[in-house]
């Protein structure tokens, strides 16, 4: 069957964009008042036009959304995770759409009781999402915060443990929270007008009565956010002060939470630094003379000489052929996650050390498979020598597995259950390389039945490419439902991503950024040239920076997609980088660029989505926005599908979906995000010509 459908449409009079054109104002900038009631009737319209579009499609809705939850196990048990006084884990009923938190005393399974109920708190929102969830030291207090809009702006609460009622403490603050370990102090981070986490507060707590706020650290650049966290020996708390290319780090001991904060080393321009900690020993993971990052250690009895690199000593030295990552410490050593750039595949490497720091492991953990995913688990205790590590790839769901360090046993703690009739194995997934259109090499993931295997398929490309994000493999069981369709869903790992390290990051970014477009592009033909993707039907998904890829990809070859999705789009790049006092600009100057100088204001100008739609023939479109997003504001796709309907040129239809109860994340109720992604799939099915004509 076909792809639907081949011709170009006359525009609909139904259509909100139709008699809503203002011609002083042919860029529907008027979208952005958000105040208007006449914005939120367009997109009240829209939904209903939308709505009408789907109502042929809704049988198949539904189906997919039932056949998902039968793939699915609903009632889900977390991993159980034992503390120093409690074990802890969450439990999800099979009709709930939040999960509820539990623990029991260590070695008292019995005694199990809940202590957060997610569920119940969700009752009286449309919205509920936590931002970060905090026990005290001695896991009497727990201390959340919660949006309840989608807006990103949180409300602190706390509950003591054992028989408290939870109280909220502030409003309107940053997600994050941290406890010193004297149990009485609580840090938490606060926004500026752009919603920039600008400041860092503490919060003395006596038996639960807060005192008022005091001021910890402000950061004045506003480029820089902050950051809150602890290190895993649990001697200091850790201030990051960062750009998306710089950082700096500030210590307070955990035990003295009042001291004022230490800087480590003065930020210098481009260096990037995290810091972890052993007793006597700080690990400095950093790309100080190293792109890729080294590693390096300093004595902690040097600590107030940080600044002096002399007396830092290196551990792992720069390699052009690899991306440390991460650093993680133990009582015995270290786990460092770092990234081999020729196949695209993150590594754990475990490092143990001597009382006198010599060396005496260095080795790489197994991996289940190539390509996946493989990253450090929860690892609460500081000697354990027993890690977890959370594994999956396109054909295995999730995994939990305990890695002994002492006998190399590999012990299965937990699987994510798939249910039906298209199992695990009946999936196979591949690597090809595209060539871009400067050479270089592009990894592109694909997985499908594997009965499919050596006929060309309709496809989804899947991208995203931004902020050094990787896109490791990862299973999906809403994907099922495409694949048991026939559909071939293919992932490519382009520049700007950080998919083969930091070098892979540098080139998709700034004045390299149309390296992204091109490299999608070719990832889209080189499935065709292996037999993998029918040319004909082949469809694109982006969400957010992945909507800019997408949407510039449209621009400059619209006839390579018979149907793009485009969800909270980043598509009017240009004027949201002019505007500073939106959240977010000016900390991406490093990512995009400033476009108050004139050359990168051309070069923004020259892939802008928005900035260059022409009379092309694009294919159907069905884009996705968000009431409350404050990263992607809801005008940006709806400034697109106006103008996407006003020009006429697609050769299906232009549809806009806005939800009015969600931020940037979409739905946080779980059976409303998969209901959402049903009608996502359909219209890929229907554009891919996998359903019966009307």
């Amino acid at each position: 069957m076909k792809a639907q459908p081949p011709q170009r449409l006359e525009r609909s009079s139904a259509s909100p964009a139709f008699h809503r054109q203002r011609p002083e104002d042919p860029e529907w900038h008027w979208l952005e008042q958000r105040e208007d009631a006449e914005v939120t009737r367009f997109l009240e319209d829209a939904n209903t036009e939308s709505d009408a579009w789907f109502a042929p499609l809704e049988a198949l809705v539904e189906r997919l959304y039932h056949g998902h939850l039968a793939r699915r196990e609903l009632a889900v048990h977390g991993l159980r995770t034992p503390l120093d006084h409690y074990t802890y884990w969450s439990e999800t009923a099979a009709d709930a759409d939040y999960p509820v938190w539990w623990r029991h005393p260590n070695g008292t399974p019995d005694a199990a009781a809940p202590f957060l109920d997610l569920e119940a708190r969700a009752a009286a929102h449309d919205f509920l999402e936590i931002g970060d969830m905090a026990l005290s030291p001695d896991e009497r207090w727990l201390a959340w915060t919660e949006d309840t809009t989608g807006d990103e702006v949180f409300d602190l609460f706390l509950v003591l443990l054992t028989d408290g009622e939870p109280r909220c403490l502030l409003n309107g603050i940053g997600p994050d929270l941290t406890w010193a370990e004297d149990n009485a102090t609580l840090l938490f981070t606060r926004y500026d007008a752009t919603q920039r986490p600008e400041s860092v507060w503490r919060l003395g707590l006596n038996e639960g009565e807060a005192d008022a706020p005091v001021l910890v650290l402000r950061e004045e650049d506003p480029e820089f956010w902050l950051g809150l966290g602890k290190t895993r020996s649990r001697e200091w708390l850790v201030l990051e002060s960062a750009s998306k290319d710089t950082s700096e780090c500030h210590l307070i001991p955990a035990r003295a939470p009042a001291t004022p904060p230490r800087c480590f080393r003065p930020r210098e321009n481009g260096v990037e630094m995290a810091l972890d900690h052993r007793p006597g020993h700080f690990y400095l993971l950093h790309n100080r003379e190293a792109p890729h990052f080294r590693l390096d250690r300093l004595d902690a009895s040097c600590l107030d000489k940080a600044a002096d690199t002399q007396r830092w000593r290196s551990l792992i030295p720069h390699r052009d052929h690899h991306t440390l990552e991460g650093v993680d410490a133990f009582q015995w050593g270290l786990v460092v996650t770092e990234r081999d750039h020729d196949e695209a595949q993150v590594h754990l490497r475990v490092m143990e050390f001597d009382p006198d720091h010599a060396i005496t492991r260095d080795e790489h953990l197994p991996l289940p498979e190539t390509p996946c995913s493989q990253a450090l688990g929860d690892a609460p205790h500081f000697d354990s020598r027993r890690l977890r590590l959370h594994e999956e790839s396109f054909v295995q769901p999730s995994s939990w597995v305990e890695h002994d360090l002492d006998s190399g046993e590999r012990r299965r703690l937990k699987q994510q259950p798939v249910h039906g009739d298209l199992k695990p194995e009946k999936l196979a997934c591949q690597r090809l390389w595209a060539t871009s259109h400067d050479g270089e090499r592009i990894p592109v993931s694909v997985v499908m039945r594997a009965d499919l295997v050596g006929h060309p398929r309709p496809t989804l490309l899947y991208g995203y490419g931004a902020y050094g994000e990787v896109l490791d493999p990862w299973f999906s069981v809403a994907r099922l439902e495409l694949l048991a369709h026939g559909v071939a869903f293919a992932v490519a790992h382009v520049r700007g991503g950080g998919d083969r390290g930091e070098p892979w990051y540098l080139a998709g970014k700034l004045e390299h950024k149309a390296n992204s477009f091109h490299d999608f592009l070719a990832a889209r033909d080189t499935l065709v040239e292996h037999g993998i993707a029918d040319a004909g039907r082949i469809a694109a998904y982006g969400a957010s920076a992945g909507g800019l890829l997408v949407g510039a990809s449209l621009n400059l070859a619209p006839q390579a997609f018979c149907a793009a999705v485009l969800d909270v789009p980043f598509v009017d790049v240009l004027r949201t980088m002019e505007n500073p006092d939106l959240p977010l600009t000016i900390a991406e100057y490093t990512e995009w660029g400033n476009p108050t100088d004139s050359d990168v204001h051309r070069r923004i100008e020259a892939y802008s989505p928005l900035d260059n739609l022409g009379e092309r023939l694009y294919p159907a479109m069905f884009l996705q926005g968000s009431w409350h997003d404050t990263r992607v504001p809801y005008w940006e796709p709806a400034k697109l599908y106006a103008r996407l309907t006003e020009l006429g040129t697609a050769r299906g239809p232009v549809l806009l979906r806005t939800d009015m109860a969600a931020g940037h994340g979409g739905a946080s109720g779980r059976f409303k995000a998969w209901h959402d992604g049903a009608r996502q799939d359909a219209f890929i099915l229907w554009a891919l010509g996998l359903t019966p004509p009307e």
